[in-house]
């Protein structure tokens, strides 16, 4: 099976591996017997599915979840059954991926407006006539 991601992105189910853990949390005696929480692992560095530029972008988005050798880890416990931990771990993995697909916005440079020039400079003649107004009064010769 293969996961889209846009539609120039799409990640085999080959590519990814599943761990079952148990998870902490409610789940009562339960929770010591069954392992619900989902530990998603995606080989990014070495994923032939991603561009260069996607997989720059996710190294940096993922932060820490990225391990040293380039493998994504997405951790899923936020459930009680496995099978939803199952998807919201595929779901966040989705997410990320399609968020490091789009490109940043170019920074268009502005420059400072003349009101807010003015404002500047007016504050800071505000300023140096309060520590002006500061300074001890030198003594008067008579």
């Amino acid at each position: 099976m293969v996961i889209r991601i846009t539609s120039t992105i799409a990640v085999p189910d080959s590519e990814l591996e599943e761990r079952f853990i148990r998870a902490a949390g409610p789940g009562g005696q339960n929770v010591n017997k069954v392992a619900t929480a989902v530990q998603l692992r995606f080989d990014a560095a070495r994923s032939l599915s991603l561009p260069a530029v996607v997989r720059d972008r996710l190294q940096r988005l993922a932060g820490r979840r990225m391990t040293v050798d380039g493998v994504l880890i997405i951790d899923a416990r936020r459930y009680r059954t496995q099978e939803q931990n199952r998807q919201d771990a595929l779901e966040r993995l989705v997410v990320l991926i399609r968020k490091a697909a789009q490109p940043p916005k170019p920074r268009k440079p502005t420059r400072p407006t003349l009101a807010s020039k003015q404002r500047r400079l007016e504050g800071k003649r505000q300023r140096a006539q309060t520590k002006r107004s500061r300074r001890p009064i030198a003594p008067t010769e008579e």
